[in-house]
């Protein structure tokens, strides 16, 4: 009896996508020459679909837009737009459009609704849009731990 295993070749993207996956970790440099100007955070979340760049500078909403990136788990990307309710506790974001969404995938994240109670203490009220036209989802009733 023979027994082989065969490698399945991955992607170019793969590859690169996994070499990117490395520089996971806290880093600081120069920009533009200028110390002190470049520090970065980068880690990998969503089931390692997913490599987070955080960049502290002066990052802004768009334009007059709240824009939300939901790195999901299903490894699609959703963008929703939020809109606050007239007393601030509540920020609604609605589905704009997505990244990586795939015929095949079981559908996506489509509403998320943040009401914030106190400073230690928000719930977060998330809803999937299933392929077949079904929601599901749930409400996260999050405390600081720290």
């Amino acid at each position: 009896m023979s027994l082989s295993t065969v490698a399945f070749a991955q992607s170019d993207a793969q590859k690169s996508f996994d070499k990117l996956k490395t520089l996971a970790g806290s880093w600081e440099g120069t920009m533009d020459g200028k110390s002190g100007q470049g520090q970065v955070t980068m880690r990998v979340t969503s089931m390692g679909n997913t490599l987070m760049h955080e960049m502290k500078s002066g990052e802004r909403p768009d334009g007059n837009r709240l824009l939300m990136t939901h790195y999901c788990a299903a490894g699609n990307q959703p963008r929703m737009v939020g809109t606050v309710s007239p007393d601030g506790k509540t920020i609604t974001f609605d589905f704009l459009n997505a990244t990586n969404l795939q015929r095949s995938q079981e559908g996506h994240m489509q509403h998320v609704v943040f009401t914030l109670i106190d400073s230690d203490h928000h719930t977060e009220l998330w809803e999937f849009a299933m392929a077949d036209g079904k929601k599901m989802g749930g409400l996260l009733d999050l405390h600081r731990t720290k």
